[in-house]
């Protein structure tokens, strides 16, 4: 018991709130402003055979998107060089910052290889701050493990996406 009261007392509400919020308010953001061509994307476009059903996008990229924010505020908050911190940090915002964008590559300019090497380019900005998160913060860095396996999937899945239409 002591433990989790000395957990609860620790905690930095206001930053923790913070980076749940960012990422969870890009996904929303995003997803709201293509929800329409995503839309009619399912209705016209082919599409694998293992593609997932529409219902776990939702569930999946939520759970990831509060996995990066409590993981970024491991970070914000690990006693560690501050700016190592920051450019780990830095290269956690710009990999949002492409994570935004796909959507609309994807789904509403059907742009289905350049969108394909976009999700590369972001691919490569999570490994590199998830290697520098593991520098920082080992369950910081164990937190973005299951964002790249889902990207390296979704990769797959734009990519043949591209090969069908």
């Amino acid at each position: 018991m002591d433990f989790l009261k000395q957990f609860k007392e620790n905690i930095n509400w206001t930053l923790l709130i913070k980076n749940l919020a960012i990422p969870l308010l890009i996904g929303v953001i995003s997803g709201f402003l293509t929800k329409d061509a995503n839309e009619e994307f399912t209705l016209t476009a082919v599409q694998p055979s293992f593609t997932p059903p529409g219902w776990l996008f939702p569930v999946v990229w939520t759970i990831l998107y509060i996995l990066m924010g409590v993981s970024a505020y491991l970070i914000e908050t690990t006693d560690y060089n501050t700016g190592k911190k920051n450019r780990t940090l830095i290269t956690y915002y710009l990999s949002l910052i492409f994570n935004f964008f796909w959507s609309f590559i994807f789904f509403t300019f059907r742009q289905y290889l350049f969108a394909f090497f976009w999700l590369l380019i972001l691919l490569a900005l999570v490994v590199t701050y998830t290697v520098k998160y593991f520098k920082i913060n080992k369950t910081a860095g164990l937190l973005n493990i299951p964002y790249i396996v889902w990207l390296v999937f979704a990769g797959i899945l734009n990519f043949s996406v591209y090969l069908l239409n």
